[in-house]
C-alpha cells in the first residue's frame, strides 16, 4: 500500500488506520504560533458511518487506502442478497443487504451502479444523483385541494415511500433525489 503523509491530503481520499478504514470528509492545516504545525481533520468510516475528528502531526504518515470503482448491473434480489453483474467480465456476485445500507431503496433491476470495493469487501455504492422509479402506490389526489406544497405520501417499487405533490397519481414514474430521497419531478 502507499504511505501518505498529512500533506497529502484531500477531501474524499481513503486512509487505512488502526481503527479502521476512514474517508476524509474535511481537514484543516494548523500552524500555531507557538509549537508543532498539526492537521485536524473529520473523518468518515466507510463501514459504519460513524464520523470521528482527529488531529494528526504535520508530517504524519499513514496507508492510504485505495478504493475500486466496479461498473456493476442490479440484476435481482434472491430474497437473501442483491445479485449484481460485472459488466467487463459477467461475473455474478452476490451482496448482503446489509454492506449496502440505504442505498437499497434506489436499486432498480438492470440499472447500473459503481460498487466501492477494497480489496475484496464491498463498503459502499455509489449512485447515480437522482433515479427514476414508479409509483406502485399513492392516494388519489382530491379535486379542488389546491393547497400550495400540499404534499401526500406515495410509496415506489422498492418499497420506499416518498412524499409527492398532490397531483402524482400511481402508476406514473417520478425522478428522486438519492442522497435525500426526496421527490424531484416526474420523469417522461
Amino acid at each position: 500500500m502507499a504511505q501518505i503523509s498529512t500533506s497529502d491530503f484531500k477531501t474524499g481520499m481513503t486512509v487505512d488506520l488502526p481503527e479502521g478504514l476512514f474517508q476524509i470528509s474535511d481537514f484543516q492545516h494548523v500552524k500555531p504560533g507557538k509549537g508543532g504545525a498539526f492537521v485536524r481533520t473529520t473523518l468518515k468510516n466507510v463501514r459504519t458511518g460513524a464520523v470521528l475528528d482527529r488531529t494528526f502531526r504535520a508530517g504524519e504518515k499513514m496507508e492510504r487506502a485505495v478504493i475500486d470503482k466496479r461498473d456493476m448491473q442490479y440484476l435481482y434480489n434472491d430474497g437473501h442478497n442483491y445479485v449484481f453483474m460485472n459488466t467487463d467480465t459477467y461475473e455474478q456476485l452476490e451482496v448482503a443487504p446489509d454492506t449496502l445500507g440505504d442505498t437499497i431503496n434506489f436499486l432498480i433491476e438492470s440499472n447500473n451502479v459503481n460498487l466501492l470495493m477494497y480489496g475484496d469487501e464491498i463498503i459502499g455504492v455509489d449512485l447515480p444523483a437522482s433515479v427514476v422509479m414508479e409509483i406502485t402506490e399513492t392516494e388519489p389526489g382530491i379535486q379542488g385541494d389546491r393547497v400550495s406544497g400540499a404534499r401526500k405520501p406515495a410509496t415506489v417499487q422498492t418499497g420506499l415511500v416518498v412524499q409527492v405533490p398532490l397531483f402524482v397519481e400511481q402508476g406514473e414514474k417520478i425522478k428522486v433525489d438519492t442522497r435525500s430521497g426526496d421527490y424531484l419531478e416526474r420523469a417522461n
